[in-house]
């Protein structure tokens, strides 16, 4: 199915690393609404659970990115485009990504991309850069993700909101009043 000659009610929540997506997503699941996992997340979990150290699973940067937009493409793919989902991160961020390790676009990317139709993209501002387990980036990869991130959405005409530094809760209320 080709998403982009379909109207969707699907909202992205995105942003460069460390910006408080997923204390968004999870505010926005608690208030009743449909969200979706971040798949690079998900990804590293799943290795690690057999056995794969967060460096062995990053090492082969191709590996890794065709991994998550896997699990991004059969999970955008099993949505209804009517129903309001909110999604932590969707397609277009792997392209930001293939940017930010200088990937060639490969096939799946550039089919994927055709088939997108999102009705907002919600990028949260920056917050100051927390490192965890699965976030291997530094302050300086923080500023460049995020800035390929907003680079990648308004070359593909979507409607981009910025969600400014506030409380969770108030971002929760910011993004659903601009829905």
């Amino acid at each position: 199915m080709n998403l982009k000659s379909v109207k969707t009610n699907w909202h992205v929540i995105t942003g460069g690393p460390s910006t408080g997506k997923t204390t968004v997503i999870n505010l926005l699941n608690e208030r009743g609404f449909k969200t979706t996992i971040e798949h690079a997340r998900h990804y590293i979990d799943t290795m690690r659970e057999e056995g794969r150290t967060v460096e062995e699973i990053r090492a082969n940067k191709r590996k890794f990115q065709l991994g998550v937009l896997d699990m991004q493409i059969e999970q955008e793919a099993e949505l209804a485009p009517s129903e309001t989902v909110f999604l932590d991160r969707a397609i277009p961020d792997a392209l930001a990504y293939y940017k930010f390790l200088n990937l060639e676009m490969d096939e799946l990317l550039k089919n994927a991309l055709q088939k997108v139709s999102y009705k907002s993209i919600f990028i949260l501002d920056r917050l100051p850069f927390v490192n965890d387990y699965a976030r291997t980036e530094d302050k300086e990869a923080q500023l460049k993700i995020h800035k390929l991130i907003i680079e990648v959405y308004e070359s593909l005409g979507f409607p981009v909101i910025f969600v400014p530094v506030i409380s969770p809760e108030e971002r929760v209320d910011f993004i659903l009043n601009n829905i």
